[in-house]
Formats: structure tokens, sequence, C-alpha cells
């Protein structure tokens, strides 16, 4: 039970100092540090992209990010109010790990303007609690059917799943973020560097329509292991004594029929618009290298890469989306056999006969279909294929358990599968976005420095108003009150 693992891109370097002029030197410091942090990030990536998956430090990179974003927002808010301007239209260089080329290869890309910069940094933010994400729960282990394991390890497992949930939850508010303002932005600026004549390509990873469906898929996600968190204790429990009756402990199965549900729904709205036009594109025109400089084109670039989203993404979402209506039947029969009564028997058999055949597809295969693409997806596979075996073992157990009993005492009839699609409910959401906040800028407007700046000359402002204000009136009877004729003259 595990969450999507993204490649992580890499970058090219450069140098702000190159690009920006601080005219007044105020921000020469700032603009060297942003320069080194993002080295840092870059130096990174890189070593991530030598090291095995096992093996990456993605609280790391969390971290190096937590420390260059603020840095990069106080450039950016700099050049937004003039205190620093820019010598010309810098270019960054990123690898786009979402898109996919004849050659499977993740190409790489030199696009101009900071809201470049800016989405792309953003972007390895997400897919870094993503995969720090799955991390973590890679190391709990199937602990929730360990024999030997006591009651508070098993909590404090509990507590390590809810923070992977909110590392996902925090995640999607990162792509909504990214998805419903920053390209927004990065829409206007590459209008704006098209009509000067330069090169900017959109990639997949670009697409509002490819980002907000990551967004839906990190909750498809953090939901997953939300259930799975709901039913550790039960499946404690049904470890020594597996199938019907359920123990006392187990939460509703209707209720976990609707989450899975909720789950199906999200990975398949995710996969929708990840297949959306524009999303996706013939691979068969995809463009190896894209030039940066002049426009030679009559149309200005203003067409996409040609890249579509990788197939082991689209994979991914079908596989899961597989999966979950599955599981979702399965926990309907559950229901339908403990709480159902005499007159549910039948409904009971007919909703596990289904789970379990769809679950055999999905063993043998039949679910997304493809060529495995790389070690990355081989792994995810192999995991999956794991749990719908366990899966598919629980489901049958079930199923054994509740057609003896309807065939032995209730003898109900089975529905057809028509009339099971009817009495499928609608799903449950239990995650959320969590809405995602910028932080402070390191420097320039906004900053801490900035505004104690801004509050010390406000204060010397009013103390000078002060200074002049006790100074300025003229004191009772005296200056020009008496110089006009009559004065002081009261009749």
């Amino acid at each position: 039970m595990t969450s999507y693992l993204y490649e992580l891109p890499t970058t090219g370097a450069i140098s702000f100092a190159d690009a920006c002029v601080d005219a007044t030197a105020t921000y020469t410091v700032d603009i060297a540090d942003t320069t080194e942090a993002r080295a840092n990030l870059r130096a990174i990536l890189k070593e991530s992209k030598r090291t095995d998956n096992g093996e990456k430090d993605y609280l790391k990179l969390v971290k190096i990010l937590d420390e260059y974003i603020p840095k990069l927002n106080g450039l950016l808010g700099c050049i937004s109010s003039g205190d620093i301007s820019l010598k010309s239209e810098p270019v960054f260089s990123w690898r786009t790990t979402l898109s996919s080329t004849l050659f499977h290869n993740s190409p790489r890309l030199s696009l101009p303007t900071l809201s470049t910069e800016l989405i792309f940094t953003l972007l390895t933010y997400a897919f870094a609690l993503s995969n720090l994400a799955r991390a973590v729960v890679y190391t709990l282990g199937h602990y929730e059917t360990e024999r030997a394991i006591s009651d508070t390890e098993r909590k404090a497992k509990d507590e390590r799943l809810a923070f992977a949930v909110t590392l996902l939850c925090k995640a999607a508010g990162l792509y909504e973020h990214i998805g419903k303002e920053c390209l927004a932005e990065w829409d206007k600026e590459r209008e704006r560097v098209l009509s000067l004549g330069m090169s900017c390509p959109r990639p997949p990873d670009f697409s509002r329509e490819v980002v907000i469906g990551l967004s839906k898929m990190a909750l498809a996600d953090a939901q997953n292991l939300a259930i799975r968190k709901l039913l550790s204790k039960a499946a404690f429990e049904s470890t020594l004594t597996p199938g019907p009756p359920l123990p006392k402990s187990h939460p509703s199965p209707a209720l976990v029929a609707k989450l899975h549900l909720e789950c199906a729904s999200l990975y398949s709205s995710a996969r929708s618009l990840v297949k959306t036009p524009g999303a996706s594109r013939s691979a068969s025109k995809s463009k190896l290298k894209v030039p940066f400089g002049k426009d030679k084109s009559p149309s200005g670039e203003r067409e996409e890469t040609g890249e579509e989203v990788s197939p082991e993404l689209r994979r991914y979402l079908a596989d899961e989306v597989a999966l979950h209506a599955a599981l979702a039947r399965k926990w309907l029969g559950v229901d339908a056999g403990e709480h159902g009564g005499t007159s549910k028997g039948g409904v009971a058999v007919g909703f596990l006969m289904w789970a379990k055949k769809e679950l055999e597809e999905l063993k043998s295969g039949h679910g997304s279909g493809g060529m495995i693409g790389g070690e990355r997806e081989k792994e995810m596979r192999e995991r999956r294929k794991a749990r719908v075996q366990e899966e598919l073992q629980s489901t049958s157990t079930f199923l054994v358990g509740y057609k003896k009993m309807n065939d032995t005492m209730l003898f109900q009839p089975v529905p057809p599968q028509s009339d099971l699609q009817a009495m499928i409910p609608t799903g449950i959401s239990v995650a959320v976005a969590k809405p995602y906040v910028k932080p402070t800028p390191a420097f320039g407007p906004g900053s801490v420095e900035y505004v104690r700046r801004e509050a010390e000359a406000l204060e010397l402002l009013d103390a000078d108003s002060s200074a002049e204000g006790t100074t300025s009136p003229a004191s009772p009877g005296s200056g020009t009150s008496k110089s006009y004729a009559g004065a002081e003259a009261y009749y």
C-alpha cells in the first residue's frame, strides 16, 4: 500500500549575479546567497539521480528546498518592486520528468523567465514531499499484521502513517497552488517573451490539467493511507481469524467501501486530466531537443513541446482505479454479509464474486497493460502485485464464508451485476488538500528585515512630525495678533 514514486528532475547551473543588477548594492549578499542555495539544490538532485531509490534522502531535499524557496521569493519580490533589475532574460535548464519521449528519457528543456524557475522548484518540492511520504510508509513494513507487535508500538506506527498522510495532503495543496496561481503568472510571462521573439514551449509539466490531476492523485494516495490507518487495529485482530465474522474493533465496512470509492473517483479524475488534449500529445511528434533563442518559426513557438505525460504515470492511475473499485465491491459485499440480514446473502456473494474477478484480472496484468518502463515502475508494480495477492486472498476467504452461509441457510439469489451496480453508493472523502502558504521572503519586500526597516522609518517620521508640532504654533499674545488696528480694543 504505497503512493506514486516520482522521478526527481535535475537542473543546470545558473548565477543570479550574472542576470541581476543591484544598483544600490543593497542585496549583493542576498543574491549570492540565493545562487548558493540553488547550487545546493542542483547538487542534491544530481546526487539523487545517481542513488538507488531505497537510499535517497528525501528529507534532506525538502530541507534544502525550504531554504531556497524563501530566497527565490525574495529575489522575485525585489525584481517586481524595481529594487533589482535584470540585465537580460534569465534562462533555466530543467529536466521534465513528467514528460515522455520516444526513447522514454526525460527531456531537458531550457526555458526563460523566473516564473519557470519558481514552478519547477515548487513541482520538485511537491515530488519530494510525495516521495518522502512513500519512504516513511516503506519503513513501517506490514506492522498491522505482525502478531508480536504491542498496542503501543502499533499506535506509534499509526502516527507515522498519519504523518505520511499529512505530507501527501501538503503536496496536494502545493499542486493546487501551482495549477491555479503560478501557471497563470507563467502564461503572462510566456506571452511577453514570445512577443520578443523568444522560444518558450510548454511541457506537459506546465499543463494546468496535469498539475491539478497530480493534486487529485496525491489526495487519493493520502486517502489510501488513511484507510490503512483506520483498519490497522482490526487488521491485527483479523490476522489470527481472517474472514467472517469481523472483529468488534472493525470499522463499518460500508464506510470502508465508500472511502475506497472516493479513492477510485479521485484516481479516475486524475487519469482523465492527464490525458486531456494539451496534456498528452502524440509521442511520435516529440522534439527531443528544444532550442532556446530567437524564434525562427512563424507560429512563435506557441505549441507544446510534443511530449506526452509518461506512460508509467498513466498506468499507475489506471491500476489504482481498478484496485480501489474492486476493494469497494469487496467491502460492500462484506457489509451485506455482516449487516444485511437474511435478505442480503445473495448481495454479499454477488459483490464478493465481482471483486474477486476484478482482482484476478489485476493480478494477471489485464489492468492497464503496457510494457514496464523502468526500475521505478517495476518496483511499484511488484508492490501492487503483492497487495493484490493479499486482497485476493482476503476476498476469497470472505466469499467462501458468505457463500456457504447463503447456500446452507439463507438461500438468496445472487443479483446480476447490473443490479449490484445500482446499489453502489457515492464515495466519502477524508483527505483534504492543505492550502499552500507562501513562506516569508528571505529578503526584500515582505521580509522580516524589510518590514522592520519600514517600521523604523515610520517611527522616525512620526517623531519628526511631533517635534515640528510642538514648536510651530504661535504663543498667545505674540506675533502678528496685535498688528491690526484696534487690537485688544474690546467694546
